[in-house]
């Protein structure tokens, strides 16, 4: 079973800034495009950033212009660099690949922003 972790989630001020980390196998990695995806309370959970393989990013309407999403290849590590944080960013953030069926689900890293 291909495992994903996710680190780095915290509790942090308003307009402070979090980076977060996603560990998987290299194959996983190097193969698919990868994304962030959030869960808040009581709502579903939503890709809020994404990176194909060749390092084109997306983000989120939400996000856009505060989060940075990378992928270092060689470590087979996922990065979310999130800048700016509103209390709206509150939530369980997850790793995963993008597109096809997701692999099993990590735990996630929680992410609180007080305001």
């Amino acid at each position: 079973q291909v495992h994903l972790v996710e680190s780095g989630g915290g509790l942090v001020q308003a307009g402070g800034s979090l980076r977060l980390s996603c560990a998987t196998s290299g194959r996983i990695f190097k193969f698919n495009d990868m994304g962030w995806y959030r869960q808040a309370p009581g709502k579903q959970r939503e890709l809020v950033a994404s990176i194909n393989t060749r390092g084109n990013t997306n983000y989120a309407d939400s996000v856009k212009g505060r989060f940075t999403i990378s992928r270092d290849n060689a470590g087979h590590t996922l990065y979310l660099q999130m800048n700016s944080l509103k209390p709206e960013d509150t939530a369980v953030y997850y790793c995963n690949i993008v597109g096809g069926l997701p692999l099993a689900w990590g735990q996630g890293t929680q992410v609180t922003v007080l305001s």
